[in-house]
């Protein structure tokens, strides 16, 4: 592909970027010719997005300021114009600069990477708790009734047909949801059956390794309701790509309500594991 060709995709790329953000924050899940990160419905996912866009800016600099200093070197210091050239081994003040200048720039990139990577780290008190377990290949969800008890399913991808029929992304729906409340803390225990997964969830900003005999945290606090979509982030196997996530995101009321008809259709005599301590709020009045 010549230079001019890829100069023109990119600035299709460009055009079609405002699109692909619209289709993205409606239905919260990537698209053909998307840029960007898919639009945040968490304070995790925003301030990862802040700090992406900080990079993006930063590299951008950097890049273009090598460039120019490229072009500068070319044209200002080639044999025809420089036919006789300098012995300079040393230069005090450039040396100073290109050591204190990226000094900087990394304390800049520094502060706000430290301040994300510790919101991701410290999980807030929560409201409610739940287990993702990943399987070869598809994940199992524990929850806890708060007046009955645990219970546990399944969640397997649906076929091409399957997703057609009820108008759900192909490769990304699953036959069941997992649901959690709206304006809720969420603390998701993840781990793994057999091998090595990863629960990861972009519109959230999550991804977590799913680990054989460990068991691995973090939190989600959605602020709008809507289906979201992710998928496991960790080579697992030969049907790695076919273990999707889909979480709808109800409002409370709504969720206890699926709560009490999950506890029913999934429940069975024997524990499905280790119970988990979970807290649920009682809905507003």
């Amino acid at each position: 592909m010549t230079i001019m060709k890829r100069i023109i995709w990119g600035l299709l790329g460009l055009a079609v970027l405002p699109l692909s953000v619209a289709q993205a924050q409606t239905t919260g899940q990537p698209h053909p010719w998307g840029l960007g990160l898919q639009r945040g419905v968490t304070p995790i996912e925003n301030q990862v997005a802040g700090f992406h866009d900080l990079l993006l800016v930063i590299i951008t600099l950097i890049t273009l300021f090598v460039l120019g200093l490229l072009i500068y070197v070319m044209m200002r210091f080639n044999a025809k114009k420089n036919p006789t050239p300098s012995k300079t081994t040393h230069n005090t003040l450039i040396e100073v600069i290109w050591t204190a200048v990226p000094v900087a720039i990394l304390v800049i990139i520094a502060v706000p990477s430290f301040k994300l990577l510790y919101a991701q780290d410290v999980i807030p008190e929560a409201e409610i708790t739940m287990k993702a377990i990943g399987k070869q290949w598809y994940w199992s969800y524990e929850y806890e009734h708060p007046e009955k008890g645990m219970f546990t399913f399944d969640a397997y991808m649906l076929s091409d047909e399957e997703a057609a029929e009820a108008d759900l992304p192909r490769l990304l729906a699953t036959d069941v949801a997992v649901v959690i409340p709206v304006d809720t803390t969420i603390r998701i225990l993840v781990t793994a059956g057999d091998v090595l997964h990863s629960f990861a969830m972009p519109t959230f900003g999550v991804k977590t390794d799913a680990v054989p005999g460990r068991l691995n945290e973090t939190w989600v606090r959605v602020t709008e309701e809507g289906t979201f979509y992710g998928q496991c982030s960790e080579i697992c196997g030969t049907n790695h790509a076919y273990m999707p996530i889909m979480v709808k995101v109800v409002s409370k009321e709504a969720y206890r309500a699926w709560l009490d008809e999950a506890y029913d259709e999934y429940a069975s005599v024997e524990t499905p594991g280790a119970p988990i301590e979970v807290a649920i709020a009682a809905p507003a009045n």
